[in-house]
């Protein structure tokens, strides 16, 4: 009984935060689509760009094959859940990263590009969804380094 709880609140755990980092992703790519601003503070700006490729502006107009990769992406973390160790770290990480990834297959799916909005000066423009990826790939590459 005990170890049944214990994993039922691991898995609400990690989908509350699957759940949480995918509708902040679309809460603000829908704010910035509504309202398309334009504004500066020095090297940031935040303006509504819409992406058909990948990160770093790479294959562009390849919605579909980014689509199904996205799917299976997100499919893979999903089906190997019991492999992921069951720290709150990697569940964290995996989460967040799973979050990022459904963000922009949502936007693949639906709108047929994704919304980025946040753009640095010195980098390419990206999104929440983005953001959770890379940071969460990060963290999991220091977590799996560490181990």
């Amino acid at each position: 009984m005990v170890s049944f709880l214990k994993k039922y609140k691991r898995e609400t755990f990690f989908s509350s935060i699957t759940l949480l980092v995918l509708i902040l992703d679309q809460l603000t790519k829908h704010l910035v689509e509504v309202f398309k601003p334009q504004l500066e503070w020095g090297f940031l700006a935040i303006r509504y760009i819409q992406n058909t490729g990948a990160g770093f502006g790479i294959l562009k107009n390849q919605t579909v094959m980014l689509t199904v990769i996205s799917f299976l992406v997100a499919l893979g973390v999903i089906l190997m859940y019991k492999k992921i160790p069951r720290e709150k770290i990697p569940q964290t990480l995996f989460a967040v990263f799973l979050g990022g990834v459904l963000g922009n297959f949502v936007d693949r799916l639906f709108r047929n590009y994704v919304i980025d909005f946040i753009n640095l000066s010195f980098w390419p423009a990206f999104n929440i969804a983005d953001a959770a990826i890379s940071a969460a790939v990060i963290g999991l590459v220091i977590y799996f380094w560490r181990e």
